[in-house]
């Protein structure tokens, strides 16, 4: 009885139709202009041309260490094979010796995976660089008093969205372009 009362109770306390299904729409607000950077950096070509890029410097980054650490990783599967049969001692001796030698590969690991983190950084900065002036000519030829993100919106008339003029004029003013991986000096030991 008390479980079919509180059945009934929560059919009463749940919601009718979700009305998150409805756009909110709403008047156009003068002055008060969109952009999705987020958005401009995943649909504009230069953007989508450095991601592919730096996925293929990520890929032979991982490559160089891979090919690198293939060697150690089957001395470390004989190494465990052999384990039972070895004493404590002759144990010790390869585990470390082993560990010795992965050391440094590690260490290019991270320094390969900070170079990425760097290229990454300098190029997304370039990007953004030649897009600020595309920006601020959107927002002056829609007359913008106020630019919000638009991702932080969570509803309302999006007629005042600066994100696809701010695409097609990066597409036709900004070409793809080439860079290489960041070269970065070694880090100091112990901040790795």
């Amino acid at each position: 009885m008390i479980f079919m009362l509180f059945i009934a109770l929560a059919a009463q306390a749940a919601p009718a139709a979700s009305p998150a299904a409805e756009p909110l729409g709403g008047p156009v607000v003068p002055g008060v202009c969109l952009l999705s950077r987020q958005a401009v950096f995943g649909n504009a070509k230069v953007a989508t041309a450095a991601t592919a890029r730096l996925q293929q410097l990520a890929t032979e980054a991982q490559t160089e260490v891979n090919n690198e650490r293939a060697p150690l990783d089957k001395e470390q599967a004989a190494f465990q094979a052999e384990f039972a049969k070895l004493t404590p001692e002759q144990r010790a001796q390869r585990q470390q010796a082993l560990e010795a030698r992965m050391q440094p590969i590690r260490v290019k690991a991270e320094q390969r995976s900070r170079e990425i983190e760097a290229t990454r950084a300098k190029v997304l900065a370039q990007i953004s660089d030649r897009a600020q002036p595309l920006i601020a000519e959107a927002y002056r030829a829609r007359k913008c008093g106020l630019l919000l993100d638009r991702n932080s919106v969570m509803g309302g008339n999006l007629a005042n969205d600066l994100t696809p003029d701010v695409v097609t004029a990066l597409d036709a003013k900004v070409a793809p372009f080439s860079f290489n991986r960041e070269t970065l000096p070694p880090a100091p030991a112990g901040t790795q």
